[in-house]
C-alpha cells in the first residue's frame, strides 16, 4: 500500500521584511538559525514588493514576524521566544 503524499505544509514562520534594512538582515540570520535547528522552514516577504502583505504590518515596526499566523516579534527577533513558539 502506498500512501499519498502530504501536501506541501506553509511555513510556520513568516518573516515581513525589506531590502537594505539592518534589522531585517539580523531577524532573517535570527529565524533561519532557530527554524534550521527545529526542523522547521520560513517565509520571507518583502514589505515594498507586495503591497497586499505590507497592508497587515505596520510598516514602522519592520521586520515583523508572524508564527502560526499570529505576530511574534517586531524589531528584533529573540531566538529563545521563537524557540518556546515553535515547540
Amino acid at each position: 500500500m502506498t500512501l499519498p503524499p502530504e501536501a506541501p505544509r506553509e511555513p510556520r514562520v513568516v518573516l515581513f521584511g525589506r531590502e537594505g534594512c539592518h534589522l531585517c538582515e539580523v531577524a532573517r540570520a535570527v529565524v533561519a538559525t532557530v527554524c534550521a535547528e527545529l526542523g522547521e522552514s520560513f517565509r520571507e516577504v518583502d514589505v515594498d514588493e507586495d503591497d497586499e502583505a505590507a497592508a497587515h504590518v505596520d510598516l514602522d515596526e519592520i521586520p515583523v514576524t508572524f508564527v502560526d499566523g499570529r505576530q511574534h516579534d517586531f524589531w528584533r527577533v529573540d531566538p529563545d521566544r521563537l524557540r518556546a513558539a515553535l515547540s
